[in-house]
């Protein structure tokens, strides 16, 4: 059985990594993602260092012309810190929290980005379904005209009644109708994958994607693993948010080097000097209670949304897989299809050399086999866009 598990992941992996699909998107959008795991990562950093206080540097020059002697100037070069050494693990946690936060918005920017591929993909799956589809309704036409021809041959025969030709005629015009919508549908596919990429969509391989073992599935799953990194998250902001109502122990220290006045000098006085010392502080606040009840009831809201999505995740790797099954039995339906009319097509032949039947019957059965032959193609895309909905979910996939 793991060997079976490992076997699916592997050609779920591989049948995708092998092409180019992971580079489909446009270098503007690439860009544009880039630019966002930049930030992140950026703002993260800042964030792990932000219990640490700016060093202050103060330099400072004064003038005055306060004595009859002259103008008298004074510098002065001070550098002061206060710096929080102690928070009740108020700053290990706020380093933690900072790294869950990076986390939470990596994974969050690489599933968008793995959905904005998997949008370009299954434009790609769509125009090749669309393009089986007009063929398959141009097979359907050639029985309209068929049709079309056996009616009125009946009708002018009086064996049929005018409705009859109506119905045919009113048929074929309703499937050039389709077809013509369907070539406007491809039109739109189209326009709508330039907008997300820079390619040429006829000149992409398709990939062939295999189901994903469900255990995989929900390990790698980029929407469990956000949300399981924000409940994290969400649980060291509580534990910072207890941290900064208990007492904090801070040092202070200031270096200063200025000019002495030079009009009462006093000896017992340096100019180079060190103040230092430290404080411990404990905030007393109206809204502590409050502030901290919040905050745990973040934290259990966003651990109860794990547990929600991991059900949702489940319940969709079920209906995915359920749907593939009943695309299979589709598939066979289509098969069986396609053999009863290919035995029909060589039995009409027969007939129509036996001068029972005409050409006309025997090219009707050769069309509908076309046609059944047709939609076991689009039913094999209808596969690859349903497994598309688990890949794009999926980490460590392109």
């Amino acid at each position: 059985m793991k060997k079976l598990y490992l076997l699916c992941s592997f050609l779920f992996i591989s049948s995708l990594g092998a092409d180019e699909l992971g580079e489909i998107l446009s270098d503007t959008k690439e860009s544009l993602f880039d630019y966002q795991y930049r930030g992140n990562e950026l703002q993260s950093d800042m964030l792990s260092k932000s219990w640490v206080n700016p060093v202050t540097v103060r330099y400072g020059k004064d003038y005055t012309t306060r004595f009859r002697t002259g103008t008298v100037d004074t510098s002065n070069f001070s550098v002061y810190i206060d710096q929080p050494i102690f928070r009740s693990g108020g700053i290990y946690y706020a380093i933690k929290y900072s790294g869950a936060l990076r986390s939470t918005n990596r994974t969050d920017i690489t599933l968008r980005r793995r959905q904005m591929i998997g949008d370009a993909v299954a434009i790609l799956f769509k125009l090749k379904r669309i393009r089986f589809e007009q063929e398959k309704m141009k097979y359907q036409i050639k029985n309209d005209i068929i049709d079309i021809q056996q009616k009125r041959d009946s009708f002018e025969a009086g064996i049929l009644d005018s409705s009859f030709l109506d119905q045919a005629i009113l048929k074929k015009s309703q499937d050039e109708t389709m077809l013509l919508e369907m070539r406007l549908n491809e039109m739109e596919l189209k326009q709508r994958f330039t907008v997300l990429s820079n390619k040429r969509p006829d000149t992409l391989r398709l990939p062939k994607l295999k189901l994903i073992d469900k255990e995989n599935y929900m390990h790698e799953n980029l929407e469990l693993k956000r949300d399981s990194s924000h409940a994290l998250e969400m649980d060291y902001k509580e534990k910072i948010t207890w941290a900064k109502y208990l007492p904090t122990v801070s040092l202070q220290g200031q270096y200063s080097n200025g000019d002495l006045n030079p009009l009462f000098p006093n000896p017992n006085l340096n100019e180079s000097y060190y103040n230092y010392g430290f404080t411990v502080s404990m905030p007393i606040d109206i809204n502590a209670f409050s502030d901290i009840e919040l905050s745990k009831v973040e934290k259990l809201r966003a651990a109860t949304e794990v547990i929600d999505k991991k059900h949702m995740v489940n319940e969709e790797y079920d209906w995915i897989r359920n749907s593939l099954h009943i695309l299979d039995k589709k598939i066979n339906l289509a098969r069986k299809d396609e053999k009863i009319y290919g035995n029909l097509y060589k039995v009409t032949k027969n007939l129509v050399q036996a001068g029972e039947k005409t050409m006309l019957d025997a090219n009707v059965m050769k069309n509908s086999q076309q046609i059944r032959k047709l939609d076991q193609r689009i039913y094999n895309i209808d596969k690859q866009i349903q497994l598309l909905k688990l890949y794009i979910r999926v980490e460590n996939v392109l």
